[in-house]
């Protein structure tokens, strides 16, 4: 993981999801390419980040081959991911206080950048607190985004409050985009926020990710 303090950044891994479409379950344990999926969101995430924490609901237990802390949603009942954003920066508050940011990224996302945070930070142009999300395509990613720890009293209000958009609340702050170029993956163009949603959804990542390491 990154050395440089001057910008210290927590990682956070959403993985508090419901998995519907893959029929319950932690979709993050799925495998990719022989290994699971959350291993690959590790590879990629953790050399950006000061500190890794993963976002999951229910038993840590199942988690600990992973090696990294565990925090579930403060919120009672399923709060989306601004959920997982509030436990992120509870955590970040009490056991990293001078970081001053936490980035999050989804763990069913093979492909997100390698250069994520550094461009999240470079968006914000200094501003601070400013919220940084990722765009490809001409939409946000809301879930890859850069959050400020100063705003953790606010959400924790608003989510209490109701809210559950993560768009909703951002916008009530400042907020920039990241704008990313597609990757080249073979005969077509890959979102690089392409995500595993169904089961049919691996396979096709697992020829994406062989057409990327060629």
């Amino acid at each position: 993981m990154s050395s440089d303090t001057s910008e210290q950044v927590i990682g956070v891994l959403l993985a508090g999801g419901q998995a519907r479409r893959m029929g319950g379950g932690d979709k993050c344990l799925l495998p990719l390419a022989g290994r699971p999926l959350l291993v690959h969101a590790i590879e990629r995430l953790g050399p950006q980040v000061s500190a890794l924490v993963l976002n999951a609901n229910g038993d840590p237990a199942r988690f600990s081959d992973f090696g990294l802390p565990v925090v579930a949603d403060p919120i009672e009942g399923f709060a989306g991911p601004l959920a997982g954003v509030l436990a992120g920066l509870r955590w970040t508050r009490a056991n990293r206080p001078e970081a001053r940011w936490i980035a999050t990224a989804a763990t069913d996302t093979p492909f997100f950048p390698r250069d994520l945070v550094a461009r999240l930070i470079a968006a914000t142009g200094g501003t601070y607190p400013a919220i940084a999300l990722a765009a490809s395509g001409g939409r946000q990613h809301p879930v890859f985004g850069l959050w400020p720890t100063a705003l953790a009293d606010d959400l924790e209000r608003s989510l209490e409050a109701g809210t559950r958009k993560v768009l909703d609340w951002a916008d009530r702050h400042t907020r920039v985009d990241a704008p990313f170029a597609p990757l080249d993956a073979g005969p077509e163009a890959l979102d690089p926020f392409y995500n595993v949603n169904r089961p049919s959804d691996l396979a096709e990542a697992d020829a994406f990710l062989a057409a990327l390491q060629r």
